[in-house]
């Protein structure tokens, strides 16, 4: 049974997302049959993450958005802030055969103010035409010597700091451990003292692949997805170096407030449905969140060839020398690196 019967429902939902390839692979899969089915319409907006927007939001009473996509960290620091609507997850779909949500996720993908959609990867990548033979490890991202040129990152400690570890030999299972200390911390931030210098700060997530494809870096971070775009449905020759990229999920959320409450809960319900989940794969090479989910996925929209379970980041070969994001981690030290983080930029 759905929530309510959709035309008992009133006014347009807001979803806000990543924008690019992802939100459209989100339109596909699940903005356009969702408006089918209703009636209701979606009015999509972008943003670039952080909890900023919603505690403005929230705080002012003048909340405009009602789902919001939202990586594991951020959405448990708005979460644990009261900035979004508790999910009760009896209300998600049970898999083909039967088998409850809560044991048809991966573990995380359910939270108290979260569900689950994709898993990502955030990697770095290379274009093939201009860099040959490429990098193949995380130090060789660190290593000016050996591949001189401007390195692409997103301005944020999160990622940088793990890749960083990495790249010093910190051994992947350990990363966090070393993170929580402030010895770890220094070590993070001299390691990126190494390429600082050369170092493109990038914030959108449509800006590595343009940035590598001008030649403006060498090798930058990005998205899995945004890389996967740019090869398969762009054509141009970039490629993603498996070592060190750090997992995480996808969630949806709903903010504090949110003016369409029904509504939103409706869309997730129905966007947590496992062949709507496979569905959204066809079009960018994220995970589906649930297992019944991964078993339905095909080949890419564009090219039937294209078979899309190897371009995962949770197919066996690309997890090898995976790290998961630590969610609580981040959550409970985001703001003082932050901090650092900015004041390491200006060189304080």
């Amino acid at each position: 049974m759905w929530l309510a019967a959709p035309d008992a429902l009133a006014g347009d939902l807001t979803v806000v997302s990543w924008g690019g390839a992802y939100t459209k692979s989100q339109v596909e899969a699940y903005h356009k049959p969702w408006m089918a089915r209703t009636g209701h319409r979606i009015l999509s907006e972008d943003y670039n993450g952080g909890v900023s927007e919603i505690k403005s939001q929230v705080l002012a009473g003048n909340v405009t958005w009602d789902v919001i996509d939202l990586d594991s960290a951020e959405g448990l620091l708005a979460c644990d802030e009261g900035l979004l609507e508790e999910i009760d997850s009896s209300i998600l779909p049970p898999a083909p055969d039967g088998t409850p949500a809560e044991q048809d996720f991966f573990e995380g993908g359910i939270g108290s103010c979260m569900i689950g959609t994709v898993v990502g990867a955030m990697v770095f990548a290379y274009d093939q035409s201009r860099l040959s033979p490429g990098p193949t490890t995380i130090r060789d991202f660190f290593d000016l010597e050996k591949f001189p040129g401007r390195r692409g990152l997103r301005r944020s400690p999160k990622i940088n700091l793990e890749m960083a570890l990495a790249a010093d030999g910190v051994p992947l299972d350990q990363v966090y451990a070393v993170l929580a200390t402030a010895e770890g911390v220094d070590r993070a931030f001299a390691r990126l003292d190494g390429i600082k210098d050369q170092v493109v700060w990038w914030e959108a997530g449509a800006q590595p692949p343009q940035l590598l494809a001008d030649g403006e870096v060498v090798m930058s971070t990005a998205y899995n997805g945004r890389i996967f775009n740019a090869y398969a449905l762009e054509g141009r020759s970039l490629a993603i170096v498996w070592d060190a990229q750090i997992l995480d999920f996808g969630n949806w959320a709903i903010v504090k407030g949110a003016p369409n409450l029904e509504l939103a809960l409706d869309f997730i319900r129905f966007a947590s449905m496992p062949e709507n989940m496979a569905a959204q794969v066809s079009w960018i090479s994220y995970a589906p969140a649930r297992r019944s989910a991964l078993e339905m996925v095909g080949t890419y929209h564009a090219n039937p060839e294209l078979d899309m379970i190897s371009h995962l980041p949770t197919s066996p070969d690309n997890m090898k020398t995976a790290i998961w994001q630590d969610t609580e981690f981040w959550a409970d030290h985001l703001d003082e690196l932050n901090e650092r983080f900015n004041a390491w930029l200006v060189g304080e």
